[in-house]
């Protein structure tokens, strides 16, 4: 249980009282209590010789016996002792041989000054140290209250990243995006010439892009290239449970920024805040558009010689608010494409710079086999090759690291333990071969790289397909290949065993996926180029939710009529292509069944020699 701060403080300084209070009672009790005697007593000894000296010290008596104990005795007040003592009948002769020592005592002004002290000024003390410490606690409150509206964002100073200054040289590709930052960074530098040519510079740069492509790395290599303070700030930072706290923070940052001049403000996810207004749960009220609001009021409120640029960074420019996009806030926007097969290279480069690299790796071959990849992923593809050659003991990273980190990447580590019977690895065989078979036997389809039937992920086996460069645009022909690649594996299913599994749902799902988008969103179909559904998307929840038909029933019928008559398509031509080349299918599966694996150049042979038998007979 976790007591309150002022119980704490109060119990505490108890104990220290109680503590201190008990080294004094140990200090100043005796620890024995003396021997007390009437004055009869002390007469009655001195007649039986038994007393050797007497101390007399105002009304008190001590007396030392010859076996030298003491006792303690009291007289009356201004009696002289040893008269006192012959009159009680004690023997004058006796009394005449015992040392009589009468002791002045001068009290030391610390026998009352230290138990003042002690029991009257350091229980006052603690009293005083128990409500300071109160009143501090009090404060830092208020204080962490007023702070609660402050900004969190966290200050890269003109030193870059931490102890890393990050600069263009370290973000590999972005040709154009470094370009047009390049002039941030100038006028960073310097300012006057642009001021003193009229010229303004965009008052906030938003880059747009997918997840991974490099949008933060770009905006720090600008703070590196520009050596001024760079404020970085995540979206979702601003807003809070309580109406103004978001706004308040906004305008906090403003001024930070302001102060540090030249300096760049970076948002990083700007949709937390910035999707459009209205259009979401709450009205026109929440804390969330009040933030955005503030935002822009800072915006449009710059003055040209303030030298602070906002840059910011989102992969959902589509739910952006209008106000954020218009001229004099965010009115340059600046698009990062994922990395080309060239810039994919140079990325992995970057990225194992500082690992013990083998003589034979090839960037270049590795960049071929990541098309889609955005610097993350290619990052992440270095990282897991150092750990697998770490995890093996190897001393340099080889390339065979790298292949097995871009499958790892893709598909999911291997799932060794995940051990099929025989009948199912018989299954898993023939279901691979035939998307493998149908893949090289239809033109517009990519090149196969590798076949497995290890289960990595989810994938029970797999083919894979990757193209030797980036293809951003695609082709009916290109859909259709692919279609009855995916029910190729189906189709060798139903021709060796007679009926097909579970093992092609996924596939289903993939191909009745395109097929839909060939009819609706390509109009690659017989209905014309139309494309048939307005999606509509709840922006609080900045997702797709649902489709809105602007088509009749009578156009859904059509729609997938055409929708199976692609998919039925697809499905009779990867049959016929399996069943014309049965011998090398069952040559492929039983390759896969014996190895496990077939890569690249083991399964062009094996296409190639059957083609050669097929051509003799």
């Amino acid at each position: 249980m976790k007591l309150n701060p002022l119980l704490k403080n109060f119990i505490s300084v108890i104990l220290i009282l109680l503590i201190v209070g008990g080294i004094f009672s140990v200090i100043y009790l005796p620890t024995e209590q003396p021997n007390t005697i009437s004055l009869s007593q002390l007469v009655s000894d001195i007649n039986q010789d038994k007393v050797k000296k007497i101390t007399v010290s105002g009304d008190s008596v001590k007396v030392t016996y010859t076996d030298n104990k003491t006792a303690e005795s009291m007289k009356e007040t201004n009696s002289v002792l040893p008269d006192l003592l012959t009159n009680l009948g004690a023997d004058k002769e006796k009394l005449k041989k015992i040392e009589i020592e009468a002791s002045v005592k001068q009290e030391s002004v610390w026998s009352w000054l230290l138990p003042a002290l002690i029991y009257g000024i350091l229980p006052l003390v603690f009293i005083g140290f128990f409500l300071w410490t109160i009143m501090k606690q009090a404060r830092s409150g208020a204080v962490q209250v007023f702070d609660f509206t402050k900004a969190k964002a966290r200050i890269f100073g003109a030193e870059g990243h931490g102890k890393q200054k990050i600069t263009f040289k370290d973000v590999a590709g972005l040709k154009e995006a470094k370009e047009e930052l390049i002039e941030i960074v100038d006028f960073l530098k310097f300012p006057k010439k642009y001021l003193a040519m009229g010229a303004k510079i965009p008052r906030g740069v938003l880059l747009l892009g997918p997840a991974g492509v490099g949008k933060t790395l770009l905006a720090r290599a600008v703070a590196g290239e520009a050596n001024v303070p760079f404020f970085s700030i995540s979206g979702s930072e601003f807003v809070e449970m309580f109406v103004g706290v978001g706004s308040a923070r906004v305008r906090d940052l403003f001024s930070t920024a302001k102060k540090a001049s030249p300096s760049i403000i970076f948002i990083d996810e700007l949709d937390a805040i910035g999707r459009h207004r209205g259009a979401g749960i709450g009205g026109g009220h929440d804390e969330r558009e009040q933030t955005l609001n503030m935002i822009l009021v800072e915006m449009d409120g710059f003055e040209k010689e303030s030298g602070v640029i906002v840059m910011a960074a989102t992969n959902r420019g589509d739910i952006l608010d209008p106000a954020l996009l218009r001229p004099g806030r965010f009115d340059r926007k600046i698009v990062l494409d994922p990395p080309d097969v060239h810039d994919r290279e140079e990325i992995l480069k970057i990225h194992s710079k500082e690992k013990p690299l083998a003589e034979n790796i090839n960037f270049k071959e590795i960049a071929e086999r990541t098309p889609g990849f955005s610097g993350a992923d290619l990052a992440n593809v270095a990282n897991e090759a150092a750990l697998l050659a770490a995890r093996q003991n190897k001393t340099q990273v080889f390339q065979t690291d790298f292949l097995e980190a871009i499958e790892k990447v893709l598909l999911g580590p291997e799932r060794k333990s995940h051990l099929l019977s025989k009948k199912e690895k018989e299954i898993a065989a023939y279901h691979e071969a035939g998307h493998a078979l149908v893949s090289s036997s239809i033109p517009g389809t990519e090149p196969v790289r590798k076949i497995s039937i290890i289960s990595r992920g989810m994938a029970g086996g797999y083919t894979l397909q990757v193209p030797s460069e980036s293809n951003k645009m695609r082709t009916k022909t290109q859909f259709l290949a692919e279609i009855a690649t995916l029910l190729g594996g189906m189709s060798a299913e139903r021709l060796i065993f007679g009926e097909m599994t579970t093992g092609a749902s996924n596939d289903l799902v993939k191909a009745s996926e395109l097929a839909r988008r060939i009819v609706k969103e390509y109009g690659m179909s017989s209905l014309g180029p139309i494309s048939f559904g307005d999606k509509d998307e709840m922006v609080f929840l900045g997702r797709e939710i649902s489709e809105q038909r602007n088509y009749s029933e009578v156009v859904a019928e059509k729609i997938d009529r055409e929708i199976e008559t692609i998919i039925r398509g697809a499905e009779k031509k990867a049959a016929e292509i399996v069943a014309r080349k049965k011998d090398l299918l069952e040559k492929i599966a039983k390759t896969l069944i014996e190895k496990e694996t077939i890569e690249r150049e083991e399964f062009e042979k094996i296409i190639g020699n059957g083609k050669k038998k097929n051509g003799k007979k």
